[in-house]
């Protein structure tokens, strides 16, 4: 083979030693020492023992003095002799082992199929992501399978893995990840210094670390986003941001984030543009809805009686006349005790829990009815108000809205309409201030990135998202070149 091959071998072999989870065996025999590189986290390690040990133990095999000598007794099918650098690119992705002697794989080499790792379990889905359409391949608790299910699908060797041990008690193994030549350097080098200056007793799951390398810890919303899709991160991986995953947690937290982010779901990316971008500007409404159908309400059953049409207004006195309270302990009761039987739902087993959110929702709405504690119409509005409080694809987006509901009604029911506006005012200032990693949390509409606008509030075609957002400084922009449509009729109108 030519020499500019062996050199293109090596550099393979160079790329993929960049990532931690590439290692290199050594194994040695009577008369020459051999070498097998490969990801660890790709292949069933019970698989690799048993071919170490077999040819170990093999007399045969001891006595080899060079390759094929030796790969005439490995005990599996699927054994490729001096196979070309992009043959060894291809396959070392897919589990395989590249053996060769010494340390010299410019020399002739092998490659080794073995059983790969499955990295499934049986029930593997979604539970809190969960989508119609597309994948629902989710991570579990072991950290070398969640690894393995990323690089079954981004066959690349710039996919570079650094592991930190975080926990003075727990030294749990933290694994952060990223492409090399698209994440920015500095996000990356960013990511490691908060990782490695954490002092912490025990790291139970990934979202304490969200918590402790977060640039503000004193707001309700999220700063990485928190997923278990594998979709999701490799999305996140591919647009330049910086994944984590702790030893022990089946989430992972990706960043830099915006607050867009949390209301983005794979599934847009799996319909039509057009569809895509309907769903997301419907999930966008039902979270503005969930936050300030209560606290109207509120406003307008206080202090704006003369804005609410006449012909609504009759059916609220009346629905109304028969309650005791004011409109904000009305209110209050009602959100309270939605919380109640969230909360009891959770935490109850799946069976009962549901049983007990349907059965107890109607039950007690009727009985406050009956009872006039509260109005019919405002029950519609709470429960249409939690109902939408989950069409976030985040969760933890989810809980900060049910949490900024509180405080706005409280300001409503103190100063009307203009205590809901303070609330608008003072929760944009709050999101403006807010950086993820560094950057704004609010881009690409503060400060305006109008070239990123068209992967935000909807969905564009495919045929003009070709480049990736520019507000993460990825060193590669280009993530695909578009090719314009070219159809041809083949119908015969004639």
């Amino acid at each position: 083979m030519p020499e500019q091959q062996w050199d293109t071998r090596t550099a393979v072999l160079d790329s993929c030693k960049r990532s931690v989870d590439f290692v290199t065996t050594p194994l040695t025999t009577g008369k020459i020492s051999f070498s097998f590189s490969y990801y660890k986290t790709l292949i069933d390690e019970d698989a690799l023992g048993h071919l170490l040990h077999a040819l170990q133990g093999s007399t045969q095999a001891k006595e080899s003095a060079d390759l094929k000598a030796l790969l005439a007794h490995v005990p599996m099918d699927g054994v490729e002799t001096d196979p070309d650098p992009e043959r060894v690119r291809k396959l070392i992705f897919k589990g395989y082992l590249l053996a060769y002697p010494g340390n010299a794989p410019e020399q002739s080499c092998a490659l080794i199929s073995l059983p790969a790792k499955k990295g499934l379990r049986a029930s593997n889905e979604t539970d809190m992501e969960f989508s119609v359409v597309g994948p629902k391949i989710g991570f579990i608790e072991d950290l070398d399978t969640n690894i393995h299910l990323l690089r079954a699908q981004l066959n690349t060797p710039d996919l570079l893995l650094k592991e930190i041990v975080v926990g003075s008690v727990s030294r749990s193994r933290v694994a952060m990840l990223y492409i090399d030549g698209i994440a920015n350097d500095e996000n990356v080098a960013k990511m490691e210094k908060r990782l490695s200056d954490i002092d912490f007793d025990v790291v139970f799951d990934t979202s304490q670390l969200d918590q402790i390398i977060a640039d503000n810890s004193r707001t309700p919303f999220p700063l990485f986003t928190t997923t278990e899709r594998r979709d999701r991160v490799v999305y996140a991986l591919i647009t330049g941001q910086v994944a984590v995953i702790s030893e022990g947690s089946p989430y992972f937290i990706t960043g830099p984030s915006t607050l867009f982010d949390f209301f983005l779901s794979p599934e847009d990316y799996f319909l039509p543009w057009v569809l895509g971008s309907f769903f997301r500007v419907i999930r966008i409404f039902g979270v503005i809805f969930s936050l300030f159908a209560s606290s109207f309400y509120v406003a307008l059953m206080t202090y704006h009686y003369e804005v609410i049409p006449k012909e609504l207004l009759g059916r609220l006195i009346y629905s109304r006349e028969n309650v005791p309270f004011a409109p904000f302990l009305e209110v209050l009761f009602l959100e309270i005790t939605v919380e109640f039987l969230r909360e009891a739902g959770a935490r109850l087993p799946s069976r009962i829990g549901q049983s007990l959110g349907i059965v107890g929702g109607v039950i007690l709405g009727q009985a406050a009815v009956e009872a006039s504690l509260t109005s019919n119409i405002l029950i519609i509005i709470v429960s249409l108000s939690a109902l939408t409080s989950f069409v976030t694809p985040i969760y933890k987006m989810s809980n900060a809205i049910r949490f900024l509901r509180f405080p706005i009604i409280l300001l409503a029911a103190a100063w009307g309409s203009m205590g809901i506006a303070m609330g608008v005012c003072f929760l944009l200032v709050h999101l403006s201030k807010l950086r993820s990693l560094g950057y704004p949390y609010t881009v690409p509409f503060f400060p305006v990135r109008a070239k990123d606008l068209k992967d935000s509030l909807v969905r564009s075609s495919y045929s003009v998202t070709g480049s990736r957002p520019s507000y993460l400084k990825p060193s590669k922009t280009v993530r695909y070149k578009p090719t314009p449509e070219k159809r041809s009729n083949d119908f015969d109108e004639e």
